[in-house]
């Protein structure tokens, strides 16, 4: 059984059909790539998913439960997590800190007022972050860390819920080469052991070939290709309205370069 069934999804806004009769799953333990071009609907797929947008027709499940119609807060209790394209975390608190307010919301200890939330779930909160090499900065304020570190501290919190689905919207925006290589080989790795599923959205197509397991193309609404990295590369109507009519992507290097895994860019050609 799937981890997650997405069947017959569709969004209208007025007479715009911005996602019409999609359909997916999702295993645990698996990176899936949602992409398309500005405008083919991927946001408002990804985004129903996680209940911030309810669709006008279909169903969602992740395992036994229907998401549709489930407010966000609640979709996050059943299991799901998020990261989001701007890294969303307190920058006056410390890197401890706000995983340990990731925990205590998720134990709903928030109006627990009687105790200290600093005395709450350090040893807990100190587990993850050193699972996203980010122990050694457990005290430092979020908001004096690199861009890179701060992704990882989001990642930690994201999984301060013990998620089985981690929903990550551009997860490496705004990072150089080498952090973004680092943190999706980190994000898989962790899939890996925890049997999480991921679905993401990403526009360099470098991290997409690299660490997706597949790859689900939107276009207009519609889904026009899933598969491998290699079947997607190769699907002609892809190359048509994603890459451009008569061109597929290259990678410039192989992926396995020692110097820090894929190369920033991809070749059209």
């Amino acid at each position: 059984m799937s981890l997650l069934r997405v069947s017959s999804l569709s969004k209208s806004f007025g007479g715009l059909k911005a996602v019409d009769d999609v359909s997916f799953d999702l295993e645990a333990g698996q990176l899936l790539a949602l992409l398309g071009p500005n405008g083919a609907g991927k946001s408002t797929c990804f985004n129903m998913v996680n209940g911030q947008l309810q669709p006008s027709s279909g169903s969602i499940r992740l395992d036994d439960h229907e998401l549709v119609g489930k407010r966000p807060r609640d979709i996050w209790r059943l299991g799901v997590g998020r990261t989001f394209q701007i890294a969303a975390t307190f920058n006056s608190m410390t890197v401890l800190e706000n995983v340990q307010m990731a925990l205590v919301s998720r134990e709903r200890k928030t109006f627990g007022l009687w105790k200290p939330a600093g005395s709450r779930y350090a040893d807990e909160a100190m587990t993850l972050l050193e699972q996203v090499g980010m122990g050694a900065d457990a005290n430092r304020a979020c908001g004096v860390l690199a861009y890179g570190d701060v992704k990882r501290v989001e990642l930690a919190i994201a999984l301060a819920n013990r998620p089985k689905l981690l929903l990550m919207d551009e997860p490496t925006a705004g990072m150089a080469p080498k952090e973004r290589n680092e943190l999706m080989a980190l994000t898989k790795r962790l899939v890996t052991e925890h049997k999480i599923g991921v679905l993401f959205t990403e526009h360099s197509m470098d991290v997409v070939f690299a660490y997706a397991d597949r790859l689900i193309v939107l276009a207009r609404g519609k889904l026009i290709a899933e598969g491998d990295a290699e079947t997607i590369r190769n699907d002609a109507r892809v190359q048509e309205v994603y890459f451009g009519t008569g061109k597929t992507f290259q990678p410039r290097a192989p992926l396995h370069e020692a110097a820090g895994g894929p190369q920033e860019q991809g070749a059209l050609q």
